[in-house]
């Protein structure tokens, strides 16, 4: 004869696989990276006791002030992310939780991902050399750039090499400096023609730039909003969708005119 359980014993005992599936999951790798802001660094002075850029066949001029390249930092793409990591940054506004695909290409090995990286980083460089050059009116046979920040990888200081270039030539064309002995962060890729592109992580960027000093941020137009998020006090932010918008816009800062506004 089979005896009834109690109802209260029948539901713990109904709930048993459901608390071990909670358990199993709490522990489980996820498919996600965690990020959080990164390291700036000054493109119109050192990196690691090397000039991040050396402009030689022209006059260089003395420039004061930074323009800061921001970064932010992600888990390693074979570090375990359980649900436990995932609810604890989710809700903080100076970490994001990313599908691991969107930071990592999938089947691929670490060798490979950081040559993906570097190659993605000299990409940039060349072409924010072409950029900076095409705008100043120089030719690569007139004009040698050499680049030194090739530890940091992926594209997204395209826009700030071409602007050092550029303000380490001519300034913002009065004798005086771009940056106008601001502090300015910012990001962006650039392509050969001057095209500012978006590059994901701006709302953690804008938290690197301001935590090193920056009061001005320069960002892809397409991610306002994302900037927008988790904003810093006291920093501005200024949309480009170009080379020349972003030179224009600080020349404005510079001289106190209008300056466009996410």
């Amino acid at each position: 004869m089979l005896s009834t359980l109690s109802r209260p014993r029948a539901l713990a005992l109904c709930a048993l696989p459901v608390v071990a599936l909670l358990a199993v999951a709490g522990l489980a790798p996820l498919p996600f990276t965690l990020a959080q802001p990164g390291s700036t660094s000054d493109v119109l002075g050192e990196h690691k006791g090397k000039q991040v850029i050396t402009v030689s066949g022209v006059p260089v001029r003395a420039t004061t002030g930074e323009l800061r390249m921001t970064t932010i930092v992600a888990t390693g793409p074979r570090t375990p992310v359980d649900l436990g990591d995932v609810v604890d940054n989710w809700f903080r506004g100076d970490r994001a939780v990313l599908p691991h695909d969107s930071v990592y290409p999938a089947g691929k090995s670490d060798a490979e991902i950081t040559e993906r990286n570097i190659g993605q980083m000299r990409e940039s460089q060349n072409s924010a050399v072409q950029a900076a050059l095409d705008y100043l009116g120089k030719s690569p046979e007139q004009v040698k750039v050499d680049l030194q920040l090739a530890d940091i990888g992926g594209p997204s200081a395209g826009l700030f090499f071409a602007l050092g270039i550029i303000d380490k030539v001519q300034g913002d064309g009065r004798g005086g400096d771009l940056t106008g002995g601001r502090t300015i962060g910012g990001t962006g890729t650039v392509a050969a023609d001057g095209t500012v592109g978006a590059v994901g992580g701006v709302s953690l960027k804008t938290q690197a730039a301001h935590r090193d000093g920056a009061t001005v941020f320069l960002v892809p137009k397409d991610e306002c909003a994302d900037a927008e998020a988790e904003k810093p006090a006291g920093l501005r932010l200024v949309p480009v969708t170009t080379l020349k918008d972003a030179v224009s816009s600080l020349r404005a800062l510079e001289q106190g005119k209008k300056v466009p506004s996410c």
